[in-house]
């Protein structure tokens, strides 16, 4: 293991997969060769809270539960101790759809400002136009990245270049949004998709939906599976929800960028949105 995304990856797996077990702090430490005083200050440092409340705050664990016995939504909040007012669910993202041109032209118009940084969850690219962000995505190689990139507009002009719309949204990743404002997305996408990305837009942080959920709230009940594609398609990483989404089951399920991370970002959102998570070890 050469990073430290690396050993808490692991360390997130081993706890996903042992969780029934409540493995301590010295037996996860073990799994990733470092003692239990450095483990415990680096997870900290990557998830924002202790392996100890990471495991507790998860909400799989409680989402398999209350979702097994038919809950809704707002009783799992509820249940859970995320009854209080979700910051991430009150910050307002406008979304605007690209106009029929752009779509069909693979960003013809469009001139694309693209940056690489850091979150507590791997490397991102970030691009952005001049209406707002376009895409994010996590990336193991800048180049690969960078050639989605291209393959998702391949008419655009691209440029370098880190811009005040990158710079505004890559807030949301601090968890500290007192500084944040409105979230901008230009995106390229059909009708449905946007329903659908509206929709994840309303699942506050710390809750978890499903697709059948999902497609109830546009409307169209019987669309579960078109919902899991669009869901699928969401071309701008964490800022539009899609790790919220989980089965009916209450299996976390798959996620473009690694069910370990899909995860551990649900642990960060849960431990953020219950009051005091911050202050225990």
């Amino acid at each position: 293991m050469n990073t430290d995304f690396e050993r808490i990856e692991k360390a997130i797996l081993y706890i996903k997969e042992n969780f029934q077990q409540q493995p301590d702090l010295d037996e996860v430490a073990k799994q990733v060769y470092l003692s239990p005083f450095h483990f415990q200050r680096l997870f900290k440092d990557w998830a924002g809270v202790s392996p100890k409340k990471f495991l507790q705050y998860t909400s799989i664990g409680h989402a398999k539960q209350l979702l097994h016995n038919n809950a809704s939504l707002a009783d799992v909040s509820f249940e859970t101790g995320l009854s209080g007012t979700s910051r991430l669910h009150d910050l307002f993202i406008n979304i605007e759809g690209m106009t029929p041109g752009e779509y069909k032209n693979g960003g013809e118009s469009l001139r694309i400002n693209y940056s690489y940084a850091e979150t507590p969850f791997g490397d991102v690219l970030i691009a952005s136009t001049s209406k707002g962000i376009c895409y994010i995505a996590f990336v193991q190689s800048h180049e690969d990245a960078l050639q989605q990139l291209h393959h998702h507009f391949p008419q655009a002009v691209y440029a370098q270049k880190t811009d005040m719309l990158q710079q505004n949204a890559l807030q949301i990743f601090t968890g500290d949004w007192q500084n944040l404002t409105q979230v901008k997305l230009h995106l390229k996408a059909t009708p449905f998709q946007l329903k659908v990305w509206e929709a994840l837009l309303k699942v506050p942080m710390g809750s978890v939906s499903t697709y059948s959920a999902i497609a109830q709230t546009i409307e169209a009940p019987k669309a579960s599976r078109a919902v899991g594609s669009a869901v699928g398609a969401n071309p701008v990483a964490f800022l539009i929800p899609c790790h919220r989404v989980i089965r009916n089951t209450g299996v976390i399920g798959q996620y473009h960028w690694g069910s370990a991370r899909k995860t551990a970002i649900l642990g960060w959102e849960g431990a953020k949105a219950i009051p005091g998570a911050y202050s225990d070890n």
